[in-house]
């Protein structure tokens, strides 16, 4: 079934830009992506730095907001078809960077006000902050979108 941002809105409650086209189908990535200062990273791949528990509650239909932006302030938020999607913030990270993990067994989706949508393939999945170089402080710092 094809996802598109107008639908993501609806479920949503969440009004995004005028300048996104709506009406365009969400691509879903098994893999690696980035929306604003979150980054969609495959369990597998960070297992070595990030432990999560069993302790999974289900992503309402209405979404789960995950982060809401320190610049602009506006919500991050997770969204799956009932019974497909569940999310814990109950991870260790060495890092310091994970908020969470999902797992779902149906696409889940991001959605931003600002950045639109992604869509997200089945599987288990680490939601972590992204972080910058800083060249003039010399040091790294999160991304602030």
């Amino acid at each position: 079934m094809t996802v598109t941002l107008a639908e993501l809105s609806r479920r949503t409650g969440l009004a995004v830009l005028e300048h996104l086209e709506r009406e365009m189908a969400v691509p879903v990535v098994d893999g690696l992506q980035a929306q604003g200062d979150l980054l969609v990273v495959r369990l597998d791949v960070v297992a070595r730095h990030v432990t999560v528990r069993d302790r999974w509650t289900e992503v309402p239909a209405a979404g789960l907001e995950l982060l809401r932006g320190g610049a602009g302030g506006n919500p991050h938020t997770l969204v799956a078809d009932p019974g497909t999607c569940r999310w814990t913030n109950q991870v260790e990270d060495r890092t310091g960077l994970a908020l969470g993990a999902l797992r779902c067994t149906a696409p889940a989706y991001l959605i931003h006000p600002e950045h639109g949508a992604t869509g997200i393939a089945p599987g288990t999945h680490v939601i972590r902050r992204q972080r910058e170089h800083d060249h003039l402080l010399r040091r790294q710092r999160l991304v602030a979108d």
